[in-house]
C-alpha cells in the first residue's frame, strides 16, 4: 500500500453535506459559503471573512486590497512557494525577497528592515510548515514604518501564536483549503480581517469587481474596478464546514505524529529534526539531512523510499532559483544562503491525520537504513 506524502481526509459527514447542497437550490456562490465565511471568522476570531477560489486568489485579493501597484514593493521571504511572490507580480509590483531565519524556516526580521525603503508597501510573513513567524516583530516593523502587513497562513489554518489562533496577526491573512492542508474544500481559500474597508474592497474584488446596488433597482449593478471570478461554491463550502468541525482533531493527530517523530528519529546523527511546538499547524513535518556528511544523495532516499511504496516531497526551493525570477528579477544562486541551505537538506516525510502508527513506523525505519 502506498504512503502519500499527504493527502485529504474525506468522512461520511462530509458526504453528507456535500448531498445536502447537492439536493438544494444552490451550487454556486449561496448561503453556504456565508455560513462558511461566519464559521471561520468566529474560528479564528477575525471580523470578516473573504472566501475565494483557491489560496493564491486569497494572496492576489490581499494585495489587490492594499492597493499594491507599479512601482510598489512586497517584501517575501526567499523560502516559499512561487504564489507568495508571484501575488506582487500579478499587481505590477515587486516582490523583494529575503532570506529566512533558523530554526523556524520563517522570515528573518533583521534582514527586512534592511530591505524597507520609500517604495516598500507590503511586509508578506509566511507561518512556513505550519509554525508561525514573528508576528510581533513583524507588527513592530510594519507600523515603525507605516507599511501593511499581510500573513501567507497557507500552511498554518488552526495555528496559534501567543494564545490566539492565526487570523488576526496581521492586517490581512490569507488560508488555503487545498487537500493536503488543515481542512480542505477542495480547492479553495479565504481572506480574513478586521478592517471593513478591507473586506469590502476584496468582496467587490472577488466576482468581477462589481457592486450590486440592488437598492437602485432590481436589476442594477455597477463594475467598479477590475475584478476577477474568484469566487467559492457553495458546494466547496458545505465540504469546508463539514471539516471545520473536526478540525481541532485534525491538528491533534498532525501534533501527535510530529512529536512521535521526533522521539523516534532523536540522536540519531545527520539529522536536525523541527524543533516546533505544539502551537504549530504541523502542515508539514520537514527533516533536514546532512546528505554531504552521509555521502549520499536526497535522489537515492527517494529511491529507498519508493520501492517501498512511500512518497516523499521537497519544500520548497527557493524562489530566487527559480529561472522566471532570475531573469527578470536578476536574482542568483547564493543570495539568500540559508534558504538554499536549508532546501539542500530538506525532506517531507508523511504527516496527515489518517496516518498510522505502522505506517509511520515503516517511514522511520527506513529513515534510521538510510543514515546508518
Amino acid at each position: 500500500m502506498t504512503i502519500p506524502y499527504s493527502k485529504q481526509t474525506i468522512t461520511q459527514s462530509d458526504t453528507k453535506m456535500l448531498m445536502r447542497v447537492l439536493q438544494s437550490d444552490w451550487l454556486t456562490t449561496g448561503p453556504m459559503v456565508d455560513q462558511f465565511e461566519r464559521s471561520v471568522a468566529l474560528y479564528v476570531g477575525a471580523k470578516y471573512a473573504v472566501a475565494v477560489a483557491n489560496g493564491t486568489a486569497a494572496l492576489h485579493l490581499a494585495c489587490l486590497a492594499a492597493e499594491v501597484g507599479p512601482g510598489d514593493e512586497v517584501i517575501v521571504p526567499a523560502y516559499s512557494f512561487v504564489a507568495s511572490a508571484n501575488c506582487a507580480l500579478y499587481c505590477g509590483g515587486k516582490p523583494v525577497l529575503v532570506d529566512i531565519d533558523e530554526p523556524s524556516l520563517c522570515i528573518d526580521v533583521k534582514q527586512v528592515e534592511k530591505k524597507i525603503n520609500k517604495r516598500t508597501k507590503v511586509i508578506m510573513g509566511v507561518d512556513w510548515g505550519g509554525r508561525a513567524a514573528d508576528w510581533q516583530s513583524l507588527r513592530q516593523l510594519a507600523k515603525k514604518y507605516n507599511l501593511l502587513l499581510i500573513d501567507d497562513a497557507a500552511h498554518s489554518f488552526g495555528a496559534e501564536y501567543r494564545g490566539k489562533k492565526i487570523g488576526t496577526q496581521a492586517d490581512i491573512t490569507c488560508f488555503s483549503f487545498h487537500p493536503v492542508k488543515t481542512i480542505t474544500t477542495g480547492e479553495g481559500g479565504m481572506i480574513m480581517t478586521n478592517s471593513k474597508r478591507w473586506y469590502q474592497r476584496a468582496m467587490v474584488l472577488r466576482t468581477h469587481g462589481i457592486a450590486k446596488l440592488f437598492e437602485s433597482q432590481p436589476w442594477y449593478y455597477e463594475m467598479r474596478y477590475l475584478g476577477y471570478n474568484y469566487r467559492l461554491t457553495d458546494l466547496q463550502s458545505a465540504l469546508g464546514l463539514a471539516q471545520l468541525k473536526r478540525a481541532e482533531k485534525f491538528l491533534g493527530r498532525r501534533r501527535g505524529l510530529a512529536r512521535r517523530y521526533n522521539q523516534k528519529l532523536a540522536n540519531l546523527p545527520n539529522l536536525i529534526l523541527p524543533q516546533w511546538d505544539q502551537t504549530s499547524a504541523w502542515h508539514l513535518y520537514p527533516l533536514r539531512i546532512d546528505f554531504k556528511a552521509l555521502r549520499k544523495t536526497r535522489v537515492q532516499l527517494f529511491a529507498l523510499m519508493q520501492r517501498q511504496g512511500i512518497n516523499l516531497q521537497v519544500h520548497y526551493i527557493p524562489i530566487h532559483l527559480q529561472p522566471y525570477y532570475q531573469k527578470n528579477l536578476g536574482y542568483k544562486k547564493g543570495d539568500f544562503p540559508v534558504a538554499e541551505t536549508v532546501y539542500g537538506q530538506e525532506v517531507s516525510l508523511p504527516l496527515y491525520p489518517t496516518l498510522t502508527y505502522r505506517e509511520q513506523d515503516r517511514v522511520i525505519e527506513l529513515v534510521k537504513q538510510f543514515v546508518g
